[in-house]
């Protein structure tokens, strides 16, 4: 397991040149580039398994028969903000694969900020679900077990593994397989008798119907932004879907919001370079009125648009979660229509039930560390 372990230094604080770069509208880190590049580090750090750990380039994927691509950041396998980004320091990405399945593997990633004094400190937490493909057929390829030598990294195996059966555990319990549970019901009836009994305008100040808050944009996918697969890139995709779900959040909480984490992506299919790309953002759910900070979580889903028919399909999935950083934001009641909106409603209030469970856990483990 060792032999994966990658790591990056970004000279932040040490290089004006660099930090320009990077730098977005209030003196700040830009986050979606940062995902873009843990997104990358958890590629690399993938082929780095499969290649063996003295491999300096990849070369054509033909000639090595495989390829790797990033299948989903689960809602167990997440990115999750632990501390600001403020002040802005030098920061080291690092990560490893902690767990190997036939093929699939899960890469653990952090984020961290190294103080002038030799201090670190951890910002961000995350893993990432990836699958290794033939490069010919693009069945399932077999990946090279990990090989355990310490109880450090058969604890970390641990933590991969039940990653992996909670996610199955999770599909079986999906709106989109069951019907939500008596409780969740009884929830979105209580909503509606309070909120969906209006006309379609909707006028009230602190209630908004859900379609109302779509937000889109379209893109034309450029070879720069290619892969080793001439494909674009997930983690660019995984920034345009961050930026137009921040500004969403913005609008809807009428104030600047902090980000709290990614919840998931399901990546379906690859884009292909010169593809018109259609992004939709949403709120699908909000915490309760009256609770600070507030908290909302966007979901942004990505579309290839076909220039002839005009039909779109999905190729990806994102969800977001934000919260307003003024410390007196409320928001407004997500008040769902249809009944596919209502099922992403309670996918939404899962997400905010499980962020807060998973944050919990991962600040207290933090803490004890700390201590220790």
């Amino acid at each position: 397991m060792y032999d994966t372990y990658s790591q990056t230094v970004l000279p932040f604080a040490s290089s004006p040149e660099l930090f320009e770069q990077y730098t977005n509208a209030s003196g700040g880190l830009r986050t979606g580039m940062l995902m873009e590049h843990l997104d990358s580090l958890a590629g690399s750090i993938a082929y780095k398994h499969m290649l063996g750990p003295s491999v300096e380039t990849l070369g054509r994927v033909q000639e090595r028969g495989f390829y790797i691509v990033t299948a989903s950041v689960e809602r167990w396998g997440r990115l999750d903000m632990l501390a600001s980004l403020y002040p802005v320091r030098d920061t080291r990405l690092n990560g490893q694969v902690i767990y190997t399945g036939k093929s699939s593997m899960e890469v653990a990633v952090k984020m961290e900020a190294l103080g002038p004094d030799g201090g670190e400190e951890t910002l961000m937490l995350g893993r990432f679900s990836m699958v290794c493909r033939n490069a010919y057929t693009h069945k399932a390829h077999p990946v090279i077990p990990l090989i355990i030598t310490t109880p450090e990294e058969e604890a970390l195996y641990k933590i991969g593994e039940s990653s992996k059966d909670r996610r199955k555990h999770a599909a079986l319990q999906a709106l989109s397989r069951v019907p939500p549970s008596s409780a969740e019901a009884a929830e979105l009836h209580t909503t509606y008798l309070k909120c969906g009994q209006e006309d379609d305008s909707l006028v009230r100040g602190d209630r908004v119907w859900m379609g109302d808050t779509l937000l889109e944009k379209t893109m034309l996918m450029f070879p720069q932004e290619r892969n080793v697969h001439q494909k674009v890139f997930g983690g660019y995709l995984m920034r345009l879907a961050y930026e137009l779900g921040f500004a969403n959040a913005c609008f809807f909480m009428r104030s600047h919001v902090t980000f709290h984490s990614l919840d998931g992506i399901s990546f379906t299919q690859p884009v292909p370079i010169g593809s018109i790309l259609r992004l939709r953002s949403q709120i699908l759910h909000t915490s309760p009125v009256g609770e600070l900070p507030a908290i909302v979580h966007v979901r942004v889903v990505a579309s290839v648009v076909n220039v002839q028919t005009g039909h779109e399909e999905t190729t990806n999935d994102f969800r977001f979660t934000w919260a307003g950083d003024d410390g007196k934001s409320t928001p407004r009641i997500i008040v769902p229509k249809t009944y596919q909106e209502a099922m992403l409603w309670l996918e939404g209030k899962r997400a905010l039930e499980l962020g807060a469970q998973i944050r919990g856990k991962r600040i207290r483990t933090l803490e004890g560390e700390q201590r220790s």
